[in-house]
């Protein structure tokens, strides 16, 4: 049996497309933006080293590192409110669970590439009489900047890839509206070719650039 292809018959869904496009990046930059304070108070907090804090942190990133990120999401949403008494929006459910998951990541780049600047720096900046909060914010954090950004921006291409499980729960994203265009059309070729053709539009060029600083670190460090 041949199949015809027919991307014409989704014409008058484009803006089902759109608005799907605009809810993913919506929830693609929130949650970067949320998932990267996360990440800078917990990395700096770890540097600490405080006992308890320290075991709390901890089990925080390896709980969301090591557990499947549609998992989380659907816990959120349907457990979570049973635990609690409350119900949660979908909207809140997958805003919360994707910064706390990118969160996690973001902690130990931060906290490794700070780590990563030589020890000679801060006895400096401790020479210098700088508090610790100086000490991080003017000399130890903009040198740590560099080796992150590669890191930094790879861990985000994947989060935009991540949104895309929010549509369990019916929030209204790409691949969300993608399936309400298939249940109209029942043409899924075409659907997910164009839900594909989408996110490959958006996602290689910020994986060249991820690559680029990968290769300028690489340079700077030769």
């Amino acid at each position: 049996m041949r199949y015809v292809w027919d991307f014409a018959i989704l014409a008058k869904y484009s803006h089902l497309f759109w608005v799907g496009l605009g809810w993913t990046m919506a929830y693609t930059v929130g949650t970067i933006l949320a998932g990267t304070l996360i990440g800078l108070l917990v990395g700096i907090l770890r540097l600490r080293r405080l006992p308890v804090i320290d075991w709390l942190l901890l089990s925080y990133i390896e709980l969301f590192r090591c557990t499947p990120l549609l998992v989380q999401i659907i816990w959120f949403y349907y457990a979570f409110p049973v635990v609690i008494g409350v119900n949660i929006p979908a909207h809140i459910a997958a805003m919360s669970v994707l910064s706390l998951y990118g969160g996690a990541f973001y902690a130990e780049i931060v906290r490794g590439s700070i780590e990563s600047v030589p020890r000679g720096q801060w006895d400096a900046a401790r020479a210098l009489g700088l508090r610790s909060w100086r000490m991080m914010r003017l000399v130890i954090l903009p040198q740590a900047l560099k080796p992150m950004l590669a890191p930094y921006v790879n861990q985000s291409v994947t989060q935009l890839k991540n949104t895309s499980l929010v549509s369990v729960i019916a929030v209204p994203d790409l691949v969300y509206n993608a399936t309400l265009i298939n249940a109209d059309t029942y043409r899924p070729l075409e659907v997910y070719t164009i839900v594909a053709l989408i996110y490959f539009a958006i996602l290689f060029p910020a994986t060249l650039a991820g690559r680029r600083f990968e290769r300028g670190m690489t340079y700077d460090k030769a």
